[in-house]
């Protein structure tokens, strides 16, 4: 073999190598997942049973709320956000002018969006009147809506939080908070103070409500008491069903896509159910 062959070899091999590295990188890219708090718990089930039966896949999933994982999908920082909300006008607004196309947006869960109490806490129901005024301030001892005589103690949300943002708008019908709500990072956390405060109250998806209790809702004082479950939030009658998301800034494809086909799937919609949530009435196959 001449010099001038093995030269040509040489360059033609290390092409070669230099291709298959960038096929492994390009097979190994990590699918980033972010957004929801309310979401992040699932997301990860997800992404482990994903990768358990895909062991070349690479998913990253982490929180923030939904307004933080739509800031990081306007940005190209993130490729899917998960949100417990539907993507604002503005926020769509900014994808299109970015990317040139609406955002994607696919439904992969429902949830019941709860009102807790302690556990001690005797009251049977609230109307989302009721639930408004405790949230508002115009109700502050739990006698007024057939509780004990005590103080109400309201926990909430952070307002970059998808949950924040819905209990804004479907219970409070875009009015303010009351300024003594406390602001916590994540549903868990206002559950735990739930939990341990006898005149708290607090709200979230209805899969964190351990070792509190989820009081049932009447859309008015006339509507029967419902509570969240498989039945009341697929056809509707409980009165905070809402839908879970990802959102991406185009059709998925690649790996991103094996993951979303995945989630809508029979197995991901299996841990749907396993993590505490409510699962598509009828999953992908």
């Amino acid at each position: 073999m001449t010099r001038q062959t093995l030269f040509t070899f040489a360059l033609a091999l290390a092409a070669a190598l230099g291709l298959s590295q960038c096929s492994a990188r390009t097979q190994h890219r990590a699918v980033t997942v972010k957004g929801s708090d309310t979401m992040v718990i699932l997301g990860q089930r997800w992404a482990e049973a994903f990768m358990a039966a895909n062991p070349s896949a690479i998913i990253q999933v982490t929180g923030g709320g939904t307004g933080t994982g739509l800031a990081a999908l306007i940005n190209g920082t993130t490729d899917i956000c998960q949100a417990s909300r539907p993507i604002k006008k503005a926020e769509q607004a900014q994808i299109e002018k970015a990317y040139g196309a609406r955002a994607v947006e696919i439904l992969v869960a429902r949830d019941g969006l709860a009102a807790y109490v302690h556990a001690g806490n005797p009251v049977e129901s609230l109307t989302l009147a009721q639930l408004r005024d405790l949230y508002q301030g115009r109700v502050r001892n739990w006698k007024e809506v057939g509780g004990p005589d005590r103080p109400v103690i309201l926990y909430g949300r952070e307002n970059s939080s998808g949950t924040y943002a819905y209990f804004k708008e479907h219970v409070l019908e875009n009015g303010d908070f009351a300024s003594t709500m406390q602001p916590l990072p994540g549903t868990a956390a206002v559950v735990n103070a739930v939990a341990a405060d006898v005149n708290g109250v607090g709200f979230g998806g209805d899969a964190y409500a351990k070792g509190v209790r989820v009081v049932p809702l009447r859309k008015d004082a006339g509507a029967a008491a419902i509570a969240p479950t498989p039945e009341t939030i697929d056809d509707g009658s409980y009165p905070l069903a809402r839908g879970l998301f990802f959102y991406l800034r185009r059709a998925p494809e690649g790996g991103a896509k094996a993951f979303v086909d995945f989630c809508l799937g029979e197995a991901g919609q299996k841990l749907v159910t396993d993590v505490g949530y409510f699962p598509l009435a009828k999953p992908a196959e």
